[in-house]
């Protein structure tokens, strides 16, 4: 039941997300969206926040993942953007709800080579966000990310997710992966 109620605000969000993107390799596949809500009400600032969500099945598991946060790009140094938040994650048997930082950086080529981004983000749970069977969370990944049409891009990555259970550590993912995202 909590399952099926989180797939359903999941793929709510993904239909109103500003950008969809699915990744994959040979043993996973992940489907993310994000949605931007200043734009979505008209909040006029330079911080943007969003909501962010993914589902991951590796295997014969699930990782549900449900995020808010807030992004920035520094003034003095463009091209370079932050992200910080909380997330919620759900595997079976499984919630923790991590902090998350991400660290962006739009690489400053001339045309004709595509817009290319590069992304860094470390998603963390100590055993006091962690709850049910787990003791903590610990995911990163790093990402580059090619704009080869506009609002459609190419990208490409490596991710590790930690689940660690209290009677056992878990790697839910340690693997490449690439996808195709489209913004709107």
């Amino acid at each position: 039941m909590k399952q099926t109620l989180l797939g359903t605000i999941l793929f709510t969000v993904l239909l109103q997300a500003g950008n969809i993107g699915l990744n994959l390799n040979s043993d996973d596949v992940e489907v993310e969206g994000t949605l931007d809500i200043s734009s979505t009400i008209g909040y006029g600032s330079d911080t943007a926040y969003f909501i962010r969500g993914s589902l991951l099945r590796s295997g014969n598991d699930n990782l549900l993942k449900a995020a808010f946060g807030a992004s920035n790009t520094l003034p003095d140094a463009p091209g370079l953007s932050f992200s910080f938040g909380i997330e919620g994650v759900f595997a079976k048997h499984y919630v923790a709800m991590p902090l998350f930082g991400e660290a962006s950086f739009r690489l400053p080529l001339d045309a004709p080579i595509p817009a290319t981004t590069l992304t860094a983000q470390l998603s963390y749970a100590p055993s006091v966000l962690s709850f049910v069977d787990a003791e903590q969370y610990l995911e990163y990944r790093f990402e580059a990310d090619m704009e080869m049409l506009s609002h459609v891009h190419l990208y490409g990555g490596y991710r590790t997710i930690d689940t660690d259970y209290q009677h056992y550590d878990h790697t839910f993912n340690d693997s490449w992966y690439g996808g195709l995202r489209i913004g709107f």
